[in-house]
């Protein structure tokens, strides 16, 4: 209780009290920022939330990506900070240590529901059927020599059919996000990792050389084939639109927005579907997040109150108003001990 009065204390002189030519003003509203594919769900959180509370601002929402959510989230406790991070991935180890360092000591995790990532293309062009194995080779920097496997070199493909002869006649050309962003880590994980793993040389690396094994997984062709299209995955959209031959790489709620125009790939025979992705038939799923920043609560106007309204039933739940944007909720059961955990402001363990 000490510890937590201390870090209040801290929070509302900041908040309160400044040097001359320092002061801080007040901040009424909630702040958040992180990943773009938890944007759409915050923003629609916060919209609900300012009709629904009258006496509470609605909440700004930023799209910065989930590294530059939490490396603000991260920085320091006080009203020039934000009070919650929005993340397509988990907080790292290393984030964790930042805050840490800066003060913010106590963070509430909050499991929000599943996402999957696609590799969609315009409805002009066919739909492309893919395996973890395609797409490594495909966008990897370093692949395994076509005329000697246990060798590797700078990746010789240009064309889809080169590395699958039952796929397109068409330049490799994949629209993604950058290395800040929580999808592209993600997509490091459950694409990279598990399709560069189908050559054996490179499985055997995991024991051998950890080091070399990731290397040759994660690091992405600077060629041209790979674009990196900023942490907006509306704008991804809008390019492949504008770019019917390219693929690109974003979360499935964008291609649920607009399947009027777009298709998602087959991963491994599988079709990105609401149904499949829930069920973990679809391989490329991930969990998305929320942080907050405990010792804001009382602070901020609105905060618990924000955080209630994110994990009521209403909101995540199977029949909440977040299904509708894409959210893919989670297990009734699972709901219930996040509902709980999150309205208690249960902090996590270091």
């Amino acid at each position: 209780m000490l510890k937590r009065s201390l870090i209040m204390t801290t929070l509302v002189a900041a908040c309160a009290v400044a040097p001359a030519g320092h002061a801080q003003q007040a901040r009424d509203f909630i702040s958040i920022a992180g990943s773009s594919t938890v944007y759409p769900f915050s923003a629609a959180v916060a919209e609900n939330f300012g009709k629904a509370n009258r006496n509470f601002k609605t909440p700004k929402v930023e799209a910065t990506g989930t590294g530059g959510g939490i490396k603000l989230f991260c920085s320091g406790v006080g009203v020039s900070t934000i009070d919650v991070a929005n993340a397509s991935r988990r907080i790292k180890d290393s984030e964790i240590q930042d805050c840490q360092k800066n003060g913010v000591r106590e963070i509430v995790e909050v499991k929000l529901g599943f996402d999957g990532i696609v590799l969609a293309n315009a409805k002009a062009q066919p739909t492309y059927q893919l395996s973890l194995r395609d797409v490594y080779l495909a966008l990897a920097k370093t692949v395994p020599d076509p005329k000697n496997p246990a060798a590797f070199v700078a990746n010789p493909y240009r064309n889809w059919n080169q590395i699958n002869p039952s796929l397109p006649a068409v330049k490799i050309e994949v629209l993604g996000p950058p290395p800040t962003s929580g999808t592209r880590d993600a997509f490091l994980e459950l694409v990279m990792d598990k399709g560069c793993d189908a050559f054996p040389a490179i499985e055997a690396l995991k024991d051998s050389d950890a080091k070399r094994h990731k290397q040759l997984c994660q690091t992405i062709r600077e060629d041209g084939a790979y674009v990196e299209a900023g942490e907006n995955d509306n704008l991804i959209v809008q390019k492949l639109i504008a770019n019917p031959r390219a693929l690109g790489i974003f979360g499935y709620s964008f291609l649920e927005e607009n399947t009027n125009a777009l298709h998602g790939s087959l991963i491994g025979g599988v079709p990105p579907t609401f149904e499949n992705i829930a069920s973990g038939k679809y391989p490329v799923a991930r969990s998305l997040y929320m942080y907050v920043k405990k010792a804001h609560v009382g602070v901020i106007p609105g905060l618990r109150e924000f955080v209630a309204e994110f994990v009521s039933d209403k909101a995540i739940g199977e029949e909440g108003y977040l299904g509708d944007k894409g959210l893919i909720p989670l297990p009734p059961a699972q709901a219930k001990q996040v509902r709980a955990d999150a309205l208690a402001l249960k902090t996590m363990k270091f």
